[in-house]
């Protein structure tokens, strides 16, 4: 029985999987200048201490540039930029030092909140700063010379690493410094990507103003694969900026990153703790991996066709035979979960082969993963000599119309399938030759 009234309950149950699989993990979180003027600011910071909490390992990089302008324009210097790149003079160094100080200084206090009936009650956390990046002047470009900015040469992950088994947050801020005594500005970017690279982290989180990526149509894109984001087509500039950054991570090594919105307080926990998430997931891999099935997926494909087993959809599969069965299934898996799957049965003495249970899950519908294990198994079928596929079906007839199939007599059917027919379900029989 449900106890009624009690959703937050159930939502907190349902997040012990990602509890789980994000403890010990290495997160390195990418804010912007601009999150820290938003009224949501302190309770990123509040989420912040409850990863900790839950055992991730964290580092956040800051940027400042609103910070820096606002300064600038207090001191009446004009802020000079090329290709998106500030020019800092040692006049402006001033106030990219000060804005980085007093911008630290505000993370650091409200990371030490400990407030009695405040979310980080009882939090007792260390954030760590300090000369963890060395840097090179950017030098000349165009004729322009960009004096005191400059590029990340290298990260001290042995220190950084070193402070994170400690238990401590490290914070990063948009500066570096030279072996020669220098102090360089360099961009939030280019410090949270050589950070995540250097020191391994499994995900780059980068907060924005947008929930995501939005797409052509201005949809959210809810996952890319980094093979994917040089033939998307983003109008927002601070998304492609975005897109451009996690591309980089991902090609350095960093196995995810995800782009959500410090505009929305429950963005990050709803990224990181729920299956859909909230932004846009960029992954060095397809997000979506297909496989062959085996025995310990038993359980997740029962569960999968289970449902159109009771609507008539499907032919009912015991445990026991699917076990049998097991090694013609192919699944596509998201985070450990089988979304969709489908299977082959070979009948090489015909030279074809029957394709069946093709099903996804009803939240994962129309992104065409019936089709990518079609094609599959089609490969398969090619793979094994056979000459042509075919389905049995009593409901989806047009959905393989769709996909090339074409309708045949019963007696089309292999000596061997014809036999164990059922007539009662009357199915309608479709071959696809393949070339």
């Amino acid at each position: 029985m449900t106890t009624p009234n009690r959703a937050h309950i159930r939502w907190f149950r349902n997040t012990a999987p990602y509890i789980n699989a994000h403890r010990g993990r290495t997160f390195v979180l990418m804010l912007g200048g601009e999150a820290a003027l938003e009224p949501t600011f302190a309770t990123i910071m509040h989420d912040m201490a409850l990863l900790h909490s839950l055992g991730v390992r964290l580092v956040l990089v800051h940027g400042n540039r609103p910070q820096i302008d606002e300064r600038l324009e207090r001191a009446g210097i004009e802020s000079r930029f090329h290709d998106d790149m500030r020019i800092t003079d040692p006049a402006t160094m001033h106030h990219v030092t000060d804005a980085a100080a007093s911008l630290r200084a505000q993370i650091e206090a409200l990371l030490s909140m400990g407030l009695p009936n405040s979310p980080m009650q009882g939090a007792r956390m260390r954030v760590c700063s300090g000369n963890f990046v060395t840097a090179r002047p950017l030098g000349v470009h165009d004729g322009v010379d960009f004096q005191h900015t400059g590029r990340v040469r290298r990260m001290d992950s042995a220190g950084i690493q070193q402070q994170l088994a400690a238990g401590s947050i490290v914070l990063l801020s948009p500066l570096g410094y030279s072996p020669t005594g220098e102090i360089f500005n360099l961009t939030l970017e280019d410090v949270a990507v050589h950070c995540a690279a250097a020191i391994g982290a499994d995900k780059l989180l980068m907060l924005g103003a947008a929930p995501g990526v939005a797409g052509p149509e201005g949809r959210l894109i809810r996952q890319l694969a980094v093979g994917e984001i040089p033939a998307l087509s983003v109008d927002d500039t601070e998304q492609q900026r975005l897109l451009t950054t996690a591309r980089r991570a991902c090609l350095a090594g960093v196995p995810r990153c995800h782009i959500i919105s410090y505009r929305d307080d429950c963005a990050l926990l709803e990224e990181l703790f729920t299956h859909d998430g909230s932004g846009t997931l960029v992954a060095k891999d397809d997000y979506e991996q297909a496989r062959a099935a085996n025995i310990d997926d038993v359980g997740g494909i029962l569960e999968l066709i289970e449902p159109l087993e009771q609507e008539g959809v499907l032919v009912k599969r015991s445990r026991e035979l699917l076990e049998t069965e097991i090694r013609q299934f192919r699944i596509l898996e998201r985070d450990g979960r089988i979304i969709a799957c489908a299977a082959l049965y070979p009948f090489a003495e015909d030279s074809c082969g029957e394709i069946a249970c093709i099903v996804s899950h009803p939240d994962y519908r129309g992104g065409q993963r019936g089709q990518r294990l079609l094609r599959a198994l089609e490969a398969e079928a090619r793979r094994l000599g056979l000459d042509r596929v075919f389905v049995l079906t009593t409901q989806t007839a047009h959905w393989f119309i769709e996909q090339g199939f074409v309708e045949q007599p019963r007696d089309s059917l292999p000596a061997a399938r014809k036999q164990l027919y059922n007539l009662q379900r009357n199915s309608k029989v479709f071959f696809k030759p393949l070339a």
